[in-house]
């Protein structure tokens, strides 16, 4: 799923079919790292995540992983995947990430 694409069903989706996605990516790789009823929510939810990917910044570099990035976009919960599930924020430490 692109990001591109979520944008698009902005304008479209009833009220109460749109929740607010936590969206990781890693080089190309994009996914749904946990969803909220509430913009605000996300926001500390991608807020607590960065925070922990900047704790573990020097054991990223050392192991050549990539550095996963957040962000913020409203989706409909029609375009989740079946079987989404939460990303753990430290997952990449069990090769979990993505």
């Amino acid at each position: 799923m692109l990001l591109s694409e979520i944008i698009a069903f902005r304008g479209n989706a009833r009220k109460d079919d749109v929740v607010w996605a936590v969206m990781a990516s890693a080089g190309r790789v994009l996914r749904v790292a946990d969803i909220y009823p509430a913009r605000a929510a996300a926001i500390a939810d991608r807020d607590w995540r960065e925070q922990q990917v900047r704790a573990y910044a020097h054991f990223l570099r050392q192991t050549r992983q990539p550095v996963p990035r957040y962000s913020v976009v409203p989706i409909r919960r029609a375009d989740l995947p079946r079987s989404w599930r939460p990303l753990p924020a430290l997952g990449f430490l069990r090769g979990q990430f993505i």
